[in-house]
């Protein structure tokens, strides 16, 4: 019976594909992000834990009071640091489908968050000639992360065709 169904596929050309569509980034091409993100049923997914940013004095005496840096500086850490988390299981960039982003105000800025800086550093990763694919992805502005200096944290969830 499975050889009759599948020929009668074949023969109409309703075959099965056989490799996965990729994912359907919805939205304006002028856009920063998606509006939607379609991720075709069978794909896999990583789910990044929100990442904070590396100290910028990582060198600093023992002892000393860690500084990250502006939200720029701090977004740009941890899209490295998410890049590579996602280098490790095969995952790029381009695979990213959503994208959490909680920034702290900045008491440079009031304490308004400071969305400028993030969009700086995000939009040196997305929707640039070399990686085109923007997430769907929501930013919001929070009381305060788990370190004093902190701005910025971001989660990450990316899908790509199964192997």
């Amino acid at each position: 019976m499975r050889k009759l169904v599948l020929s009668a596929l074949l023969a109409c050309g309703l075959a099965p594909a056989a490799a996965q569509a990729e994912n359907l980034h919805i939205g304006l091409p002028t856009a920063a992000i998606a509006q939607a993100v379609v991720v075709p049923a069978g794909s896999e997914t990583i789910y990044v834990s929100g990442i904070t940013p590396k100290p910028v004095n990582a060198d600093a005496p023992k002892g000393t009071t860690p500084v990250f840096g502006d939200t720029k500086t701090q977004v740009a850490s941890i899209l490295a640091q998410i890049k590579a988390i996602l280098a490790t299981q095969g995952y790029s960039f381009g695979d990213v489908v959503m994208m959490r982003v909680l920034l702290v105000g900045d008491p440079a800025l009031g304490g308004k968050m400071d969305f400028a800086g993030l969009m700086a550093a995000y939009t040196q990763e997305f929707g640039t000639p070399a990686q085109p694919n923007k997430p769907a992805r929501i930013t919001s502005q929070v009381a305060a992360l788990v370190a004093p200096g902190l701005l910025a944290e971001i989660e990450v969830q990316a899908a790509k065709k199964a192997k």
